[in-house]
């Protein structure tokens, strides 16, 4: 409940700080709270019945503050995003210096409907969304291929030339058409401030007080002794502050405590 408080406050006021690190030894329920967090912010219904409702009672009656501030917190619009990062870095190595990244990256392309699993066929689908074309080139490929666009992706080498079609039918130009995804391979690159970028258009596509929280599990497990991996999650948590300005927060569990894993890295350095 203290440590409830404690975020809750922050939530409600932020002042330039949107990073959560929840810690607990194994099996003390650190991912059992971060999914009920991102479901109680969220706030939507199990069977009819706002998920606020589920968890008031469950706080103490004397805790009055505690409770008017759960009622604030989601009253603010917001939408979770919540995965483990081992499940989700598939077989990218932790070694690669943008590893972390690649996965926020993927999970957040899979969100807004794009294709996570290649960057470079999202940012390819997020162009023509930005242009009002994807629907219509999803349609003229599904027209020309036979199958939807959803599982002509997955074989784009087999579908080049009904990419190719459909993207000049839509777009007109006939010319950028022939191979058009492998450009896009070519050019695509990761940032993280691209990716803040990128989260912030998202975020200007809601009311003003809407929020993007990213909650991700056991990121102590996935970035170890890796110093590398903790300063890229830093960076992503400091980008987001400073382009979206409070509406865009990371939660992530661990096992250590974030001053004991900077310790050890410290040391080892």
């Amino acid at each position: 409940a203290k440590r409830l408080e404690d975020f809750l406050s922050a939530y409600l006021n932020y002042a330039g700080a949107n990073g959560v690190w929840i810690s607990g030894f194994f099996g003390s329920g650190k991912s059992h709270l971060l999914k009920i967090l991102a479901h109680l912010l969220e706030n939507h219904s199990i069977e009819g019945t706002p998920i606020l409702e589920l968890f008031l009672p469950k706080v103490p009656e004397d805790n009055a503050l505690l409770k008017k501030d759960l009622k604030r917190a989601v009253e603010i619009p917001s939408q979770s995003i919540l995965f483990n990062i081992d499940q989700k870095a598939d077989i990218i190595s932790k070694t690669q210096i943008d590893a972390l990244l690649t996965v926020f990256v993927k999970v957040f392309d899979e969100t807004c409907g794009y294709y996570g699993k290649q960057g470079h066929i999202a940012q390819f689908e997020r162009d023509l969304d930005s242009r009002k074309l994807f629907v219509p080139f999803k349609q003229a490929f599904q027209a020309l291929a036979g199958v939807t666009w959803e599982r002509g992706r997955e074989q784009v080498l087999l579908e080049s030339k009904n990419i190719a079609q459909a993207y000049a039918e839509v777009t007109g130009d006939t010319v950028s058409a022939v191979g058009i995804l492998d450009k896009y391979r070519a050019e695509y690159k990761v940032s993280i401030e691209d990716f803040a970028d990128k989260v912030n258009a998202f975020l200007e596509q809601h009311p003003p007080t809407f929020r993007l929280n990213f909650f991700v599990d056991e990121v102590g497990q996935y970035i170890a002794d890796n110093t590398k991996l903790m300063t890229n999650l830093q960076t992503i948590a400091e980008s987001l502050a400073t382009r979206c300005k409070g509406r865009a927060w990371i939660l992530v569990t661990a096992q250590e405590d974030m001053h004991t894993v900077m310790g050890e890295m410290t040391q080892k350095q």
